[in-house]
């Protein structure tokens, strides 16, 4: 999907020729692909007959729904439980919670 991202609309030869040597066959590389396209990642549209993929969403909007869906399984919808469960771990520090705060709050008076 980064490579969808960062180059924008790609054939899947297009594709195959980023990857290092020994390149995966186009077969394999096309089956993955359509993979991602049948699981709603990609799109496709056809040129001269041959397929162009791009990507459905953008990166933010996959990381997006990503964190959502970890929050909802993991946290049952409560970022605040996220959040938490971050500090208890050790993960994120109190004084480094409380530095995020405090620029949150300077960011909103400006």
């Amino acid at each position: 999907m980064n490579w969808f991202w960062d180059k924008g609309p790609l054939y899947v030869k297009e594709l195959q020729e980023m990857y290092p040597d020994p390149q995966p066959h186009f077969n394999t590389l096309s089956t993955q692909v359509r993979t991602l396209e049948s699981n709603g990642y990609l799109k496709h549209k056809s040129i001269s007959g041959s397929f162009q993929y791009y990507p459905s969403f953008s990166r933010k909007e996959y990381n997006e729904m990503n964190l959502d869906s970890l929050i909802g399984s993991c946290f049952n919808n409560s970022y605040l439980g996220a959040v938490s469960a971050l500090v208890r771990e050790e993960k994120i520090s109190l004084d480094d919670l409380k530095g995020l705060i405090a620029q949150i709050e300077r960011g909103k008076e400006q």
